[in-house]
């Protein structure tokens, strides 16, 4: 029997033995499945979302009566023909689609504080399965079941997408919370750089599939998405391993140091050896996995409060290209619906690739926000200067994707790897019973900056015009940084009490020697 509450010097051999690298390449095998799955179940919730902001267009036109002039033949009675006679004209649905986006972010808000609790408490597979499933039957009913029987009622409508969104909110926390026990913190930035463009792939590709199909009647687009999203929940039932331990394997940062931090040695892990029918040594990690913890705990913890009200503007700007965009750029520039929706997906691309690479880098720095200040100083100039775009495809979307770099960059960084960082440190490390609950928290303050967010633009666009709502996107992009900031000149202090400078011998890190009494160091 080894135990993790022995000395450094007793658990040492536990790295080197053969029974501990079987457990590591027992669970490396697993993480391009659990990267797969958890990416596409959060995938496909966003496509079923973008389907909606991508065909409001066509949406609005059939909710109003169709044109009539003197060349065209006027059917009678006119009440037959125009029953989903919802609004007098296009431009009066516009505050109504704000009005459907604000609700369903307010709903999703809400779920995601509760599904974030929900998530740590229960199997996290039954509660995705749950709502992927559930979701697509919401999707299912408000954008296919209502247009074929020709039901047209806004308050409908709205129910619906409250519901749709207080089940979305089960997907998030607890893909994250999946990833943060498979993936350890020394390569979660670029891991979750990388995997956190999962929602702007599901933008891509709902957008790719209502440019598809949206000449043969938008419900189809609904159709798909909710279609595939159903099919993805259930292959998660089936297929999805929430944490090494159900397979007897230590969770992520275990298995890094050989053993536990000297805070967290209670109860976490122990490995036993035992043989198996043909003799070989097979391995149980066991251990009494420490209780949830409850919601005011999570949001005391260090960080947590700042993170959340930075990502509550953030998601502000972020989600309002998501829901706005195709928009805008039909409206604006008077691109057909299918061209926008296309172009649209460069806003996306650019945040994949700004996931990424900050990711990366703040892992080789080993911190987030000293990545993050700069991306957000660098994002507000890009948003000025694609609020002037012409209206020429090429520079246009290019110009999109600087912006969705900075933007989208940093809000998948924070909404993912922050959130997993967050939720596994200090006296909650190891607890994988509070990961979710951590999420949650940070997703839903988000979700309530851009609920409000997605009542201001329509609102301000009306009244001001699009100039307007991207002054708006600039003032909301600098009270990001005011909140990150304190935490940037922290982690800016620790680096440079690492570091040292001469003229001589360039940049060294300062390395403590172990074993000395007092704080000594030596250079490299």
């Amino acid at each position: 029997m080894l135990n993790p509450e022995t000395s450094d010097s007793e658990s040492a051999p536990i790295q080197g033995n053969p029974i501990s690298r079987e457990m590591g390449r027992r669970k490396y095998a697993y993480h391009p499945v659990i990267f797969v799955l958890t990416f596409f179940s959060y995938a496909f919730f966003h496509m079923s979302r973008k389907t909606f902001s991508n065909v409001k267009t066509t949406i609005s036109e059939e909710w109003t009566p169709s044109f009539h002039n003197a060349t065209v033949c006027e059917t009678k009675p006119d009440s037959i023909w125009n029953t989903r006679n919802m609004f007098s004209s296009p431009s009066a649905v516009e505050p109504y689609l704000g009005i459907l986006d604000a609700a369903f972010m307010i709903s999703y808000a809400v779920g995601l504080f509760i599904s974030g609790i929900v998530g740590d408490r229960l199997n996290m597979r039954y509660v995705l399965t749950f709502g992927m499933c559930s979701t697509a039957v919401m999707v299912f009913l408000f954008g296919c079941v209502l247009e074929w029987v020709h039901l047209y009622n806004k308050y409908l409508y709205i129910f619906l997408w409250i519901i749709n969104g207080l089940l979305q909110s089960t997907g998030w926390p607890t893909v994250v919370a999946v990833m943060g026990n498979w993936f350890g913190r020394s390569s979660r930035g670029l891991v979750f750089g990388l995997w956190s463009a999962c929602a702007s792939v599901g933008n891509i590709l709902g957008a790719l599939m209502v440019s598809a199909v949206l000449d043969y009647g938008y419900q189809y687009a609904f159709l798909f998405t909710s279609a595939m999203l159903f099919a993805g929940g259930i292959i998660n039932f089936f297929g999805l391993v929430t944490s090494p331990r159900e397979l007897g394997l230590p969770a992520a940062d275990e298995d890094a140091k050989g053993t536990t931090g000297a805070g967290d040695r209670e109860a976490l892990l122990s490995v036993q050896e035992e043989s198996d029918d043909d003799g070989q040594p097979t391995v149980q990690v066991s251990g009494g996995p420490r209780p949830a913890i409850n919601f005011c705990t999570a949001l005391l913890l260090p960080g947590v409060i700042l993170y959340s009200l930075a990502y509550a503007f953030l998601k502000l700007v972020n989600y309002s290209f998501f829901f706005w965009l195709p928009y805008y750029l039909a409206n604006a520039y008077h691109w057909k619906e299918t061209v926008a929706d296309s172009i649209s997906i460069w806003y996306d691309v650019g945040g994949i690739v700004g996931g990424t690479i900050g990711g990366f880098i703040s892992d080789r720095f080993e911190r987030r926000a000293i990545v993050v200040i700069p991306m957000l100083g660098l994002a507000i100039p890009s948003l000025f200067i694609y609020g002037n775009s012409p209206a020429n495809l090429t520079i246009n979307s290019f110009l999109m994707s600087v912006a969705g770099f900075f933007i989208g960059g940093v809000a998948n960084l924070v909404s993912a790897a922050v959130a997993a960082d967050l939720g596994n440190q200090g006296p909650i490390q190891g607890n994988t019973e509070a990961l979710a609950t951590v999420t949650g928290i940070i997703d839903g303050t988000g979700s309530v900056g851009a609920a409000i967010g997605q009542i201001l633009v329509p609102v301000i666009q009306r009244a001001l015009g699009w100039r307007a709502v991207f002054y708006l996107f600039m003032i909301c992009t600098f009270l990001t940084g005011v909140c990150i900031f304190p935490l940037f000149v922290r982690e800016l202090k620790d680096i440079c009490s690492n570091y040292q400078y001469s003229w001589h011998r360039g940049l060294r890190r300062r390395q403590p020697r172990r074993g000395s009494q007092e704080d000594q160091a030596v250079w490299e």
